[in-house]
């Protein structure tokens, strides 16, 4: 059969990890003289198969058919075997992993690390996880990650789950929400089933994942149950990760002794992206899409999607469809118009806004600016927002001073030197007014 054929040359061509997961799942479900249709089990995994590997396909099917090949196409299957087996427990699992394997939540096929951009901002986080999943100790055994929505943090704990599928697939894993150990643990307590729901946490489980803890707050008898796992997991040197959308000391309605046991190891958190990382996504999600973007258009986005990485792909998903429906590249007006609906545009600017813009003016971190640091790189664009927070805003010296963890007299001192450098160094006065033309049009 031609798919038999073609898949043992994908299969002699691809790197086993790769071949398993991407291509044994696909099924033949129709081959004539016209058309190869091949099936995926859901729309995830096709858009993917389609994206990396349906060149490589075809090039395949070209070299084997000696007559015109037929047409390929790739489809949701609607009985195929599934990516994501369910079991009676209604968690979930990949395929590829031997039957005493652990049950896992649906994964996404682009959240592996060679996807996840690196920054400043999330690099502790994503060495960790890396580290966790080869089964390095070097971060320890057990990683507390905490970051707001939008970041990365189901990113990097499913590129955890990928690595580990692929390079020990005989791990004992689970992977799961907060909410659905809580929804298995009571449907344990009303079917008396609560020695076997403990038993597969403690004595089948080589690697714990548990996201978004922070949705235990209230749930006394989940916490006192998921401790105890974790107490036993972490003594045993099993691995353990857990995600929350707070920080630790914002964990309130959490038992003491509970948020102990999570943050017993490396506690980091994610930041928002700084300006270069956000520049890196930009490029890497627009090349995805099929945009192609000058380095001035991309840096009109980054300038503008600060936070939540969601909207970057937002804006680059909406891009792409204003300019494929008007026939015309992108352009400044076309970016300005979608990140108008995107994002607004404030009726004022206001301190931290400035400070942010300031950021990536300069290049230098928000943090940097509020550091005790006086190196020039850094005291003069601090000086900078200084001054421009007080021309555009109504805040007082002492509210600026606030901004930078400094007090009025600084305020003051960093307003005056910038005034007298403008009136006696003209390519400062240049690079103010450049700067204030910029934020006004933001």
């Amino acid at each position: 059969m031609l798919w038999e054929t073609l898949r043992e040359s994908l299969q002699d061509t691809l790197p086993e990890s790769e071949f398993v997961l991407w291509i044994k799942p696909l099924v033949c479900q129709r081959h004539d003289d016209q058309v190869l249709e091949l099936a995926g089990p859901d729309r995830f995994f096709c858009t993917w198969v389609r994206d990396r590997y349906l060149d490589l396909i075809n090039r395949k099917l070209s070299e084997l058919s000696e007559v015109p090949c037929p047409r390929l196409t790739l489809t949701v299957a609607s009985h195929s075997v599934p990516l994501i087996e369910n079991h009676k427990s209604g968690q979930l699992r990949l395929p590829g992993v031997h039957d005493h394997a652990n049950r896992l939540r649906s994964l996404h096929p682009g959240y592996t690390f060679d996807e996840f951009m690196v920054g400043q901002s999330n690099v502790l986080a994503r060495s960790a996880c890396h580290a966790i999943a080869q089964g390095d100790r070097t971060f320890g055994n057990c990683l507390f990650i905490n970051s707001t929505t939008g970041l990365g943090k189901s990113h990097l704990t499913q590129a955890v789950v990928h690595s580990v599928l692929r390079n020990a697939p005989s791990t004992m894993l689970h992977y799961l929400t907060a909410q659905q150990f809580s929804a298995e643990m009571v449907n344990g307590i009303r079917a008396k089933t609560m020695d076997q729901f403990s038993s597969k946490f403690i004595h089948n489980c080589d690697l714990l994942l548990v996201e978004d803890v922070h949705t235990l707050v209230g749930k006394n008898k989940t916490q006192e149950e998921l401790n105890m796992i974790l107490d036993y997991l972490i003594k045993s040197g099993k691995r353990v990760i857990l995600t929350a959308g707070v920080a630790p000391s914002g964990l309130e309605g959490i038992d003491e002794d509970f948020k102990s046991r999570m943050t017993s190891g490396l506690v980091t958190n994610i930041e928002p992206p700084e300006y270069s990382t956000r520049i890196n996504i930009i490029r890497h999600k627009a090349g995805i899409h099929g945009l192609q973007l000058n380095d001035d258009l991309v840096d009109q986005l980054a300038q503008n999607l600060n936070g939540d990485i969601r909207k970057i792909e937002s804006a680059l998903i909406g891009l792409k469809a204003k300019s494929t429906l008007l026939n015309t590249p992108p352009d400044r007006a076309m970016i300005q118009d979608l990140l108008r609906g995107l994002v607004g545009t404030p009726d004022r600017l206001n301190g931290e806004a400035i400070m942010n813009f300031i950021s990536t003016q300069f290049r230098v971190s928000v943090e940097d600016l509020k550091s005790r640091s006086r190196k020039r790189s850094i005291a003069f664009p601090r000086q900078v927002a200084m001054y421009m927070t007080r021309k555009h805003t109504d805040k007082s010296l002492a509210d600026i001073g606030g901004l930078y963890n400094r007090d009025h007299s600084t305020v003051l001192h960093a307003i005056r030197t910038i005034t007298r450098d403008m009136s006696r160094n003209t390519s400062v006065l240049e690079q103010i007014e450049l700067l204030d033309r910029k934020l006004r049009n933001k």
